[in-house]
């Protein structure tokens, strides 16, 4: 009995297989939501940027992380963001030693896919690299840096919130014993909603490895800026973690 039990169970990805899974979404990411930034308006993020291109943004973060969750959450689960991975393990979804390797391998992928945006750019017209990075390169940012001219507070009051209703969907959605039918799109659905509501305050983090990726191109002001996007999207996924493994991951209802 115990020998056919383990012949029915599916195989467990490797450690190796994980990173590279994690590496590749979030490459994927960073690749669809700040290319389609940066193609669709050479002044994504002047202030007054016209909705259109926000709206175009928010599909391709959304896209891309339903592609990406389906394509590669077999593999690592598809976190494809450090402020995911540690809600997560506050949750107790994940263990605390696999996150250090999910962190790099996802911030590795990330500053590849903009390093690959880069070297398109240097293939573009003339002029347009240029302009892609004087115009911040897509990254996050208030103050000047913000779409419609949003101060450090709202930035930081805005991530912490998105940041944890994105882990609440996240937890709730792929819950081992009542999970949602069709989980990758919820999840993709949400960001994308999440990019709707915030790219004016600040361009939308909720994702360290996504604002790195960006800012590295984006010069001083937005690396200026950056420890926000480190530090308050980890703040919201660690409160949604724990409160979620406090509070609604119970079984009975007392």
């Amino acid at each position: 009995m115990s020998e056919s039990l383990a012949e029915a169970a599916p195989p467990v990805p490797s450690t190796g297989a994980k990173l590279i899974a994690e590496a590749l979404g979030t490459f994927l990411l960073v690749f669809g939501g700040v290319g389609t930034a940066i193609f669709a308006s050479n002044h994504f993020t002047d202030p007054g940027s016209g909705s259109a291109v926000y709206v175009a943004v928010s599909l391709a973060f959304g896209l891309t992380v339903v592609v990406g969750v389906y394509a590669f959450g077999p593999i690592s689960g598809g976190h494809f963001n450090p402020a995911v991975s540690l809600g997560l393990a506050a949750a107790g979804r994940l263990p605390w030693r696999e996150v250090p390797g999910y962190i790099i391998c996802q911030i590795v992928g990330g500053l590849a896919a903009s390093t690959f945006l880069v070297l398109i750019g240097l293939f573009g017209p003339e002029g347009w690299l240029t302009n892609a990075q004087d115009s911040g390169f897509a990254s996050n940012g208030w103050g000047e840096h913000s779409p419609a001219g949003f101060g450090m507070w709202s930035a930081i009051i805005i991530e912490v919130i998105l940041t944890a209703v994105f882990l609440f969907v996240i937890l709730g959605t792929t819950h081992k014993l009542r999970p949602t039918p069709f989980a990758g799109l919820a999840i993709g659905l949400t960001l994308a909603l999440i990019h709707l509501i915030s790219i004016p305050v600040d361009n939308t983090s909720v994702n360290p490895a996504r604002s790195i990726a960006a800012a590295v191109y984006g010069g001083v002001g937005p690396l200026s800026q950056l420890w926000v996007f480190l530090v308050f999207p980890i703040v919201g996924a660690l409160i949604a973690g724990f409160a979620y493994k406090t509070l609604l991951d119970g079984t009975k209802i007392l």
